[in-house]
């Protein structure tokens, strides 16, 4: 068959739900914390595509020479990209190779190379598409294609998969640091590119105490955005952790009087709001510091570099917490090693 696929791909998408299917006929794999994307080879051509459509080959070069010295000459392979650095998967590296400067790229990619997990084959090394193939042979398919050309590539390797619930719930408990949770996807199921019909993701929420060191106020308001989190350290200091925005319109006027009556810096004394960061969940503008008296218990779904890595929602208000208790062991472990699974 002759090649069909070509870049803009849109990846198939996975849904949210509560838990881990239990029936048959799903197969499960680490929900890895990186960049999606699909990998296109024709001869010497490497092409990287992002989730959303981009290109990604110049913020990713040591990928692109790994990949144009797999023995096949053409492919195309879906699966996350991820930066190792000192056993933890990066997601800050990540994000600092999304530079302008190729130069400052290829310093970047020489200090911590990026791995690409792959979990699925579109087309064959021979140029035919998969796409209408069930996941099942899919998977048989990169299994093959694994054995042939990466036993050797270092920086490419295989995403582990099982049938078995209890491996995957296995994985599951170590969700946080490097995993983000557990994807699980329909044996029968063809490639259903753009869409969320096959694929379901879960992820381990969790919560923490945190006292509320700063807040922002809305653009253009004088009422509450965003409320800054922090947790203390061994030696006192209270660093910036993250944010809260999850709370009603209504209760918004009731939070703004209530916290604008704290104001005080410095707020957090360790890491603070606005400083060097790539996070694309906050925004990075004024905040104002409060005494950090107020302690509230949130929810979040991962911890990673230093960070609660998407906004977290409100459980309660902890009258009943020294703000002194919230520290940082409360989440520190989830910054999980777990490459060993790969």
């Amino acid at each position: 068959m002759s090649v069909v696929l070509t870049p803009p791909l849109p990846p198939m998408e996975a849904k949210s739900v509560e838990e881990i299917p239990t029936v048959d006929g799903w197969q499960c794999e680490p929900k890895w914390d990186g960049f999606r994307c699909l990998a296109f080879r024709r001869g010497k051509e490497i092409y990287l595509q992002s989730k959303s459509g981009q290109p990604l080959a110049r913020y990713f070069p040591d990928i692109v020479v790994a990949l144009s010295r797999l023995p096949a000459k053409k492919f195309v392979l879906d699966g996350e990209l991820v930066i190792d650095v000192d056993g933890r998967f990066s997601f800050d590296e990540l994000q600092l190779r999304l530079h302008p400067a190729a130069s400052r790229v290829q310093k970047l990619a020489a200090a911590h190379p990026a791995t690409f997990i792959v979990f699925d084959l579109l087309e064959s090394d021979a140029g035919k598409s998969l796409l209408k193939v069930p996941l099942r042979e899919r998977r048989m398919a990169l299994e093959k294609f694994a054995s042939k050309n990466l036993k050797s590539a270092a920086a490419i390797r295989l995403s582990p998969a099982t049938t078995s619930l209890a491996q995957a719930k296995k994985w599951f408990d170590k969700a946080g640091g490097n995993l983000d949770g557990i994807i699980a996807k329909r044996l029968d199921a063809v490639y259903a590119s753009g869409e969320r019909t096959a694929v379901v993701k879960v992820k381990n929420i969790r919560t923490a105490d945190c006292v509320v060191g700063g807040f922002r106020y809305a653009s253009g308001s004088k009422l509450i955005a965003s409320l800054l989190l922090g947790l203390y350290d061994d030696t006192g200091l209270l660093h910036h952790v993250g944010f809260t925005s999850a709370f009603k319109t209504t209760d918004k006027r009731a939070l703004t009087k209530k916290f604008e009556a704290l104001r005080k810096p410095p707020g957090f004394t360790g890491n603070t709001p606005g400083g060097p960061s790539r996070w694309s969940t906050e925004r990075s503008g004024e905040w104002e510091p409060v005494d950090p008296k107020v302690v509230v218990e949130v929810t979040y779904d991962h911890f990673t570099g230093d960070r609660f890595r998407h906004g977290t929602r409100i459980v309660r208000w902890r009258k009943d917490k020294a703000p002194r208790q919230c520290t940082l062991d409360q989440v520190a472990h989830r910054e999980g090693r777990a490459i060993a699974l790969l």
